[in-house]
């Protein structure tokens, strides 16, 4: 079969075939491309800073509607109240986020048993690679402007250490600092205190800044595309297959040339007279017998 398949027609037939598959794997990773969307798209209005008394309310439970939202906020920092938090990425390091909460102004206070008469928010101040790098919060009234970020689940069964969280967890936060809070945090980007710029992008030694951008919002699948893409890849697998079953095909067919050329040349052997039967014995004549 494989002199069959080396001559110059099913050569050229395969080379066809491998160009026709290769357009239906074109095709099929475009549909699959296509076949994961975005929900929706990046709000250009999350960028547009907004004060925080305005987009979230303490107490309540986080919409997201103002995830992802810049928010601009004032408040005090209390340097008893500040935690690391391990196992984040900065630039390929793993290090710390440096968490402190922040007695946010004009805030409003919560009532119930355990409320505080004060509202506080953590804000994600930087990260640092070895925790004896992270200075204590500036002093005095503090602006800051940052990204409003939901509350991260907390790590079950871990125990981070003193002075440490296993995640920017409210509910985890708010019974190591005894406080309220607002739900949700602010991964900031530029902090002011006396009309100096105290932040992680002023600061030129260990202690650098988050930079989180906007979230990518989420993808859902289209099943659709996703089953034309497998189609695809069924198409360019089929324009192989049948490459190799026209080349079979002209194999089995040569087989039964041969064996009909075979069957043929047999019958004709068997057809032609015998030569001895063409040319007689020569026959002694009898002599006579002589009588005494």
């Amino acid at each position: 079969m494989l002199k069959t398949a080396l001559k110059p027609r099913w050569i050229a037939g395969l080379v066809f075939a491998i160009v026709v598959s290769g357009v239906f794997v074109l095709l099929s990773q475009w549909q699959f491309g296509r076949s994961t969307q975005s929900e929706v798209t990046v709000s250009t209005t999350t960028e547009e800073p907004k004060p925080l008394t305005t987009v979230l309310q303490p107490g309540g439970f986080f919409p997201g509607s103002v995830a992802d939202q810049v928010v601009t906020v004032t408040g005090t920092y209390d340097p008893q109240k500040q935690i690391l938090v391990p196992g984040r990425l900065h630039d390929g390091a793993r290090g710390y986020w440096v968490v402190a909460a922040l007695a946010v102004e004009n805030a409003p206070a919560l009532t119930g048993a355990g409320a505080t008469p004060q509202t506080w928010i953590p804000v994600a101040r930087g990260w640092v690679a070895d925790p004896a790098d992270a200075s204590a919060p500036p002093s005095g009234s503090v602006e800051l402007t940052g990204r409003l970020l939901p509350s991260e689940a907390p790590v079950p069964g871990t125990d981070a250490g003193p002075g440490k969280a296993s995640a920017v967890s409210v509910a985890e936060l708010i019974n190591i600092w005894e406080v309220s809070s607002y739900p949700g945090f602010v991964a900031a980007s530029s902090e002011t205190a006396g009309g100096s710029d105290v932040s992680a992008s002023a600061s030129v030694g260990a202690f650098k800044p988050l930079n989180i951008g906007p979230q990518p919002p989420a993808e859902k699948v289209n099943w659709l595309n996703l089953f034309y893409a497998a189609e695809w890849v069924v198409f360019a697998g089929f324009a192989l297959f049948i490459w190799w079953r026209l080349v079979k095909d002209d194999y089995r067919r040569s087989l039964e040339d041969a064996l009909d050329e075979e069957q043929e040349a047999a019958q004709l052997y068997l057809s032609e007279p015998d030569p001895a039967d063409q040319h007689p014995t020569d026959q002694h004549p009898t002599e006579p017998k002589v009588q005494s």
